[in-house]
């Protein structure tokens, strides 16, 4: 949808809801809803809502990861594919140890 299509008063809103939502649906778009000439809300496709906020908290993510990166929080790679490798191999020994005092 073009964003000149796309903004559209509340009362065109009022008058065809039902439209407005099903084009939304369909096109997975936004409409910039105004009152007075000036734009107050935001109509969205629920499809495109979630892309969104899916993609704001990989932002977000990202931004934390920097944040840490920056203040010295952070693990060289290694130490923690040791710790992981050690961690499979107790669970893994423990598994083993226990299937067979089971089997006994």
């Amino acid at each position: 949808m073009k964003l000149s299509q796309a903004i559209k008063p509340i009362s065109y809103i009022k008058a065809h809801a039902a439209d407005v939502i099903r084009d939304l649906n369909e096109q997975h778009g936004t409409m910039i809803i105004t009152q007075n000439g000036e734009a107050k809300a935001v109509l969205q496709d629920i499809t495109e809502y979630e892309r969104i906020q899916e993609a704001l908290a990989l932002v977000k993510m990202v931004a934390q990861g920097q944040k840490d990166y920056e203040e010295g929080n952070t693990i060289p790679a290694g130490k923690v594919f040791k710790e992981l490798n050690e961690m499979i191999s107790q669970s893994f020994t423990a598994s083993s140890t226990a299937a067979v005092t089971s089997e006994r």
